[in-house]
């Protein structure tokens, strides 16, 4: 049995990942992290609030996904899980 950070409910234990980062030249903003997560740990933002120019989004109002509040994410990597394009980063 390895030592993790936190344990389970059947008691082995297992080190949380927390959302470090998103990288916006991968998101393609289809919203699954945020729906997956109830911590509130992202935001739906527009591509252009963030100075994201060079990518081949035609459309002016093109969102991408972005972090709201990282703090509050618990390690449960559920984000990676869901995610069709990988642009997530974690911190043990």
């Amino acid at each position: 049995m390895s030592t993790g950070l936190a344990v389970r409910k059947n008691g082995n234990p297992y080190t949380p990942k927390y959302v470090a980062a998103i990288n916006y030249g991968k998101c393609i903003g289809c919203g699954r992290c945020f729906k997956v997560c109830g911590e509130g740990v992202f935001t739906l933002v527009d591509r252009a609030d963030l100075g994201i120019e060079n990518d081949d989004y035609e459309d002016e109002g093109a969102m991408v996904m972005a972090l709201k509040d990282d703090g509050n994410c618990i390690g449960c990597s559920a984000c990676a899980r869901v995610c069709p394009k990988g642009c997530h980063t974690y911190t043990s």
